[in-house]
């Protein structure tokens, strides 16, 4: 029986942003803590090879920053001191098929790039004493005791050096080593059966292009969050995004699912941007001093595994983050997501910390993946409203029509009249703030469908269809979550 209340050794692979939480989490379990990753780590906030998506943009929700902040207090004003300029009472304009909003943000946000982000946190980890780096060193394989049964540390070789490198023990390995994660296959190969992930053959791409703000121009910076102009499925046009990082960084994104690629030449990215539904974002990076080339991105496919149904999993081993599972970033779930597994792991440890039964791993699994079934849905409903994305999976919540269906009349609902109630509700569903349950329930969805003559086709097409009561059929219809995720864990 694994013991976890007095770790001698944890082993984290992947020293991005869900490592560091993670080893965050486990400093506080193990007595010593390596992070073990294949990239260099660079003395300031600059990218890595490892992590190609990392120059786009990125955010934390509201939840994510409550949780890293608890982990790591004071994170923002390193961010501050780094030139990281805050979001408070800023304006965001945000373009729709149903109409324009403009409002003020009232949360006092510090907005970044990955690169800093990660080099804050990284700074805030090194300094904990039990926690060591293991750079310019991949993870090759996992070790087990002679049955298999118990994951008892890794093989890492030196990438500067040829050979079978060496063996590293420990008494529980996570594997937080995101898109580039090998666990299926050590699994496989291993002699456990692994379940196909869910596929959401998404086909997205998007470019980003930074501009310096040169001095005369920073009252922008003062004046705008975010510019958020939403492609449209119907049309197939491009999302345009303007938003502002530190050190009078500006940074505009162009992104589509489907298999059509935004532009990575600079000439023709602004020419894209010229032909979005608003001229506000050309028209600002006009007088903006490009910095480089727009630089691409691309994600032929979403995919969520199911580790959690599998019938034997090895004792000492758990995976969380993007090495689970990968959401569309334009929504900007992913680090939040992390954040959130962390949180779980934290309060699973604390749960268990006399002694951890054989199952312990996998009731962490079940744990992790009931916070990001609620998330990867979200993705599938969004998403496969664009021709040329498909679902390929066990969940028939993902590729429900009502469902996807009802999500639309919902956001035209919240934003056409508007309804600020239900624009709130839709926001905090989707930024993993409260569980869906707000949103997927019989009384919100009769009260929505009925307030349009979509909606009332919709509900008069179920209840002519069935003779139950339509309070019933929606029961049925709707897609259900677990609460458990959207209560605080970890406190």
């Amino acid at each position: 029986m694994t013991t976890y209340s007095n770790m001698r050794k944890a082993i984290v692979i992947g020293g991005g942003m869900a490592g560091l939480m993670t080893a965050r989490v486990l400093s506080d379990h193990a007595e010593e803590v390596l992070i073990v990753e294949k990239d260099d780590f660079p003395d300031g906030p600059e990218l890595r090879s490892g992590t190609p998506q990392a120059f786009h943009p990125h955010r934390f929700t509201a939840r994510g920053k409550s949780i890293t902040e608890r982990l790591f207090p004071g994170y923002e004003d390193d961010l501050a001191t780094q030139g990281s300029p805050s979001s408070l009472n800023k304006a965001i304009y945000f373009m729709n098929e149903y109409r324009t909003l403009e409002m003020k943000y009232d949360r006092d946000d510090r907005k970044f790039s990955r690169a800093m982000l990660e080099w804050v946190i990284r700074q805030r980890v090194r300094a904990i004493p039990n926690v060591r780096f293991l750079p310019r060193h991949e993870v090759i394989r996992l070790t087990t005791t002679a049955d298999r049964s118990a994951v008892i540390g890794v093989q890492v070789r030196n990438r500067d050096r040829s050979g079978t490198g060496e063996a590293v023990t420990a008494d529980l390995v996570i594997d937080a080593s995101g898109r580039s994660s090998k666990l299926a296959a050590w699994l496989a190969d291993l002699g456990y059966e692994v379940p196909k992930p869910d596929l959401l053959k998404v086909a997205l791409g998007y470019s980003t292009m930074r501009y310096k703000v040169p001095s005369p121009m920073t009252s922008m910076i003062d004046k705008w969050d975010v510019i958020n102009l939403q492609g449209q499925p119907a049309s197939g046009s491009f999302t345009g995004v303007l938003s502002f990082i530190e050190n009078h960084v500006a940074e505009v994104l162009l992104y589509r699912p489907g298999g059509i690629y935004p532009p990575t030449d600079a000439a023709e990215f602004e020419r894209a941007l010229a032909q979005l539904p608003s001229p506000i974002i050309s028209e600002m990076v006009r007088d903006l001093d490009p910095i480089a080339a727009p630089r691409g991105f691309r994600v032929p496919e979403l995919y969520c595994h199911r580790y959690e149904q599998m019938s034997r999993w090895p004792a000492g081993l758990l995976a969380l983050g993007d090495a689970y599972c990968i959401f569309d970033p334009i929504f900007g779930q992913g680090m939040t997501m992390a954040a959130i597994e962390a949180e779980i792991l934290e309060a699973c440890l604390r749960e268990r910390c006399g002694s951890a039964g054989p199952d312990w791993e996998r009731g962490v699994l079940r744990r992790i993946k009931e916070a990001i079934e609620p998330a990867f849905w979200l993705n599938c409903t969004a998403d496969l409203r664009w021709e040329g994305v498909e679902y390929e999976g066990s969940d028939s919540r993902a590729g429900d029509a009502f469902s996807r269906e009802y999500m639309e009349l919902f956001f035209k609902h919240a934003v056409s009249k508007p309804d600020w109630e239900s624009y709130g509700l839709y926001w905090a569903v989707n930024t993993m703030s409260v569980s869906p349950r707000h949103i997927l329930n019989p009384q919100t969805a009769t009260r929505v469908l009925s307030a349009s003559d979509e909606g009332k086709r919709l509900l008069a097409s179920l209840s002519t269809a069935d003779g139950r009561p339509i309070e019933t059929i929606l029961e049925e219809l709707l897609p259900r979550f677990s609460e458990a995720p959207f209560e605080p864990a970890g406190q």
